[in-house]
């Protein structure tokens, strides 16, 4: 009786397995895993190129009609329509104010259907030789393999004390 209980209850895990293992690979789960991982793998070869001393990231990653967001209350927060814009309002502004570029350290990259969030630390030197240091999260949508709306978290603090501290190199 007992091997009897026992292989009935072989045969019954047996078959919650098989039809586990079926419903989990089944393709739109291995589609929107696909999805997924193509995102997640686009931002962190990104941010390894950036790191490694890439300096088209922007470029890369963003679309050319992309909406990014700083999130906060400082005078930079606010958003920027379009890749181009966003590059010459707030990226170039910052940039020319330090002697060496911001570069990032990854700490994790998340990924769920096709958004991505960016967790990672940034640091550099402005041109009077103070050090530039900031913790960031952007939350990225993305779309054909570039993100078409970002939303970034960082203290807005140290990155507007360099907008202020520094004067912009045409002035």
């Amino acid at each position: 009786m007992a091997t009897m209980l026992n292989r009935a209850l072989a045969a019954c895990v047996y078959a919650v397995i098989v039809t586990a293992s079926t419903l989990t690979t089944a393709a739109p789960c291995g589609q929107a895993n696909s999805v997924q991982d193509d995102n997640k793998r686009i931002v962190t070869d990104a941010f390894d190129r950036w790191a490694a001393g890439g300096t088209s990231f922007f470029n890369d990653l963003l679309h050319d009609d992309a909406v990014w967001r700083i999130k906060g209350s400082g005078s930079s927060a606010g958003e920027f329509r379009g890749r181009d814009v966003f590059v010459d309002r707030a990226v170039r502004p910052f940039a020319s104010r330090l002697s060496t570029p911001v570069r990032p350290t990854s700490v994790r990259i998340f990924a769920d259907g096709d958004h991505v969030i960016a967790h990672w630390e940034g640091s550099g030197v402005a041109r009077d030789g103070k050090p530039y240091a900031n913790s960031y999260a952007w939350i990225m949508r993305m779309q054909d393999g570039k993100a078409a709306e970002v939303t970034a978290y960082l203290d807005l603090a140290p990155y507007d004390d360099v907008l202020r501290r520094i004067p912009s190199p045409a002035q």
